[in-house]
């Protein structure tokens, strides 16, 4: 039985993994990976995208303790963002020949979540995962290609952090591996320090970092992720920049400095 890989694109990494080269660069690593026994599931964010769309379309966004209220409006431009970013990313991949399929949390019920609180209005908690959608691309050789907008209780829409969607899926999987690219090489126990970086750290290690004010911004949602990851199923998460070529080809193969969250 092949082994479950699911790799979170976001930020400044997703940013490059759009361009052309870049997409061929992530099709290569995606072909050695399942040559070397992976099933692959990506989930993409595409914060740089909505706030870009939600300009044009003169459109207010604010956050509430890191996290996008969305309003009806907002959610409109947020589904229609990661939709875009979704193709893109199919279609450059597939040119690639990679065989790809583009999903959101959606489709065949995938993810199904409930408002985060009014604070946020149309932004979801961490969802429930129906594996089922998953598992039967992976039967038929596809890579899903997931974006982390998700259904709610009403048959609404939800937007749901990226971070979070790739935790709770990791974990439904029971996933060997989690990959968070980033746009940072690690976890730092200063965030203003690079020298600081951590190598592997465990999970009661995590959570004492997390009380404190050392794990900030970006990093929270990722470490929350991983932690949840871990907690529902997942074996590992590693943390890596995502910015470099072949970033994850050399995250897998142990060739680039990274953060191991073990279980």
């Amino acid at each position: 039985m092949n082994r479950r890989l699911v790799v979170k694109l976001g930020g400044h990494a997703l940013d490059a993994a759009v361009s052309a080269s870049s997409l061929t660069d992530l099709a290569t690593d995606l072909h050695e990976a399942r040559a070397d026994g992976w099933n692959v599931a990506l989930v993409h964010g595409g914060g740089p995208h909505i706030n870009d769309l939600l300009s044009r379309l003169e459109v207010t966004s604010s956050f509430v303790d890191g996290l996008r209220v969305t309003s009806n409006e907002v959610l409109e431009g947020v589904a229609m963002a990661l939709g875009y970013v979704n193709q893109l990313l199919v279609a450059g991949l597939g040119a690639a020949g990679v065989a790809v399929v583009g999903v959101s949390g959606v489709d065949g019920g995938l993810f199904r979540s409930h408002p985060l609180g009014e604070a946020w209005q149309r932004a979801g908690v961490t969802p429930k995962v129906n594996t089922t959608v998953v598992e039967s691309l992976w039967v038929d050789g596809y890579v899903p290609v997931i974006s982390p907008v998700s259904l709610a209780d009403d048959g609404g829409l939800l937007n749901c952090n990226a971070d979070a969607v790739a935790g709770a899926l990791a974990g439904a999987l029971g996933a060997q591996t989690l990959v968070l690219l980033s746009d940072v090489d690690q976890l730092r126990a200063n965030p203003d320090d690079p020298s600081t970086g951590i190598a592997t750290i465990g999970r009661s290690e995590l959570r004492d970092l997390m009380a404190g004010e050392e794990v900030r911004d970006g990093m929270r949602p990722k470490m929350r992720a991983a932690l949840d990851a871990l907690d529902a199923g997942a074996t590992n998460v590693v943390l890596g920049n995502g910015s470099s070529s072949h970033a994850l080809g050399k995250i897998l193969r142990g060739e680039q400095k990274v953060t191991k969250v073990l279980a």
